[in-house]
């Protein structure tokens, strides 16, 4: 999920982040919206602004 969160924030789409790590684009919906609900927040701006807050990405 780390990965995916990362990769969300440096801009790849779904199709990039599965290529990039070997999973199905499906395995990166999931682990998308496990980071969502685990976190609490709704989409991938919200996603991409937790990453760099928390000093995830650079």
């Amino acid at each position: 999920e780390l990965d995916v969160l990362r990769l969300i924030a440096k801009g790849c789409t779904n199709r990039q982040m599965a290529e990039e790590l070997s999973i199905s684009v499906r395995t990166v919906e999931g682990h998308r919206a496990n980071l969502m609900g685990k976190l609490h927040l709704q989409g991938r701006v919200e996603l991409v602004r937790y990453a760099r807050e928390n000093n995830l990405v650079e």
